[in-house]
């Protein structure tokens, strides 16, 4: 079983030098920290947690607080939480998934009184977020991935909402789709503030005015029959739509089910795509579906080391950062057709 001494001869480094990188104690160059973390993972050596806490009075544990709702954890989900994972362990770092929700600031604060993690990645944030509010308060360590209304002085890495849905609706407007529909997550959500769902509302309705297409956005709840339902309201009131465009991955199976039972198919009856999902899950659907995949992995990783630089009492650089989603067409969009409604006029 390999030894500290091990880890200091693999790094040419003293001994003291390696405890000082583990336990944080002392100050040493991130060079430095580098080369003894990687010979740590090269040679297998796992400090004792519990030790190195007592030693720097630090636990090295970090907590991603992920509320659950009626999404659950999706496999888009688990791409940002594996991302903060690798990250936390690169850095000398435990990570634990937290999940009370986002007003339970109760639970949150007995986290933090028990000392049992060094601090905080907030996910699922909303525009006026308690959890938030209360971590500025007491001044403890955090990072957001996501934003809440205000944020002056917060550190946070989030997706660029804006340019995502500009990218989507730019590649249907390009496939000579005018009428347009979209699906956001459920009402109470959106009347909730979670951020995700305001921007890419908001964004929607305003780039298809810019772009000159007719917008059509709903409200849909997270699971298979919402979805089928939404759909067909939204054709039987709006026959003249051509294409989807879907935030809610969870309701794309009824979707799908909805379109099947009508005698259509994608994409030569109706496009879709779907907003911030990633590469596998549109892989999953038949058709393999058009996504806006968000580069989740990255964002996971930056939120952990916004967090760790606070830590280690760096200067918390690029503070503040968005990052576009990523186009990946695959078989859900097509040229806009001509719909039976316009082929006829008797079926208007």
């Amino acid at each position: 079983m390999p030894t500290m001494h091990d880890v200091a001869r693999r790094a040419n480094v003293s001994l003291s030098t390696v405890s000082y990188a583990i336990n944080g104690t002392r100050p040493i160059s991130e060079e430095t920290r580098q080369r003894i973390f990687t010979a740590m993972r090269e040679l297998g050596y796992q400090p004792h947690a519990l030790a190195r806490g007592l030693a720097s009075k630090r636990s090295r544990i970090l907590a991603l607080l992920f509320p659950t709702s009626e999404r659950g954890l999706g496999n888009t989900d688990l791409e940002f939480i594996i991302g903060a994972v690798d990250a936390a362990r690169e850095l000398g770092y435990h990570l634990i998934l937290w999940t009370s929700g986002v007003d339970d600031v109760v639970e949150l604060g007995q986290l933090i009184q028990q000392g049992l993690v060094d601090g905080v990645v907030l996910m699922e944030v909303h525009l006026h977020d308690k959890r938030v509010e209360y971590l500025r308060e007491i001044e403890f360590p955090f990072s957001v991935i996501g934003r809440c209304a205000d944020v002056a002085e917060l550190p946070y890495t989030d997706i660029d909402f804006e340019q995502t849905v500009r990218e989507a609706i730019s590649h249907l407007v390009e496939l000579g789709h005018a009428d347009i529909g979209f699906f956001n997550y459920a009402l109470e959500v959106f009347e909730a503030g979670y951020g995700p769902a305001v921007r890419v509302a908001q964004a929607f309705e305003r780039i298809t005015q810019e772009m000159g297409v007719r917008g059509v956005a709903r409200f849909c709840h997270a699971y298979a029959q919402a979805g089928y339902e939404a759909f067909n309201a939204l054709l039987d009131e709006h026959p003249e739509i051509t294409a989807i465009a879907v935030m809610n991955e969870r309701s794309v199976p009824g979707i799908l089910q909805a379109i099947d039972d009508r005698g259509w198919c994608v994409p030569d009856d109706i496009s879709l795509i779907l907003l911030v999902s990633s590469r596998q899950v549109a892989e999953m659907s038949m058709p393999p579906l058009t996504t806006l995949a968000p580069p989740a992995a990255e964002l996971g990783k930056l939120g952990v080391e916004l967090l760790v630089q606070q830590l280690d009492g760096r200067s918390v650089s690029a503070s503040q950062t968005l990052l576009p989603c990523h186009l990946v067409v695959g078989e859900s969009t097509g040229v806009r057709r001509q719909h039976l409604h316009e082929q006829n006029p008797l079926l208007r």
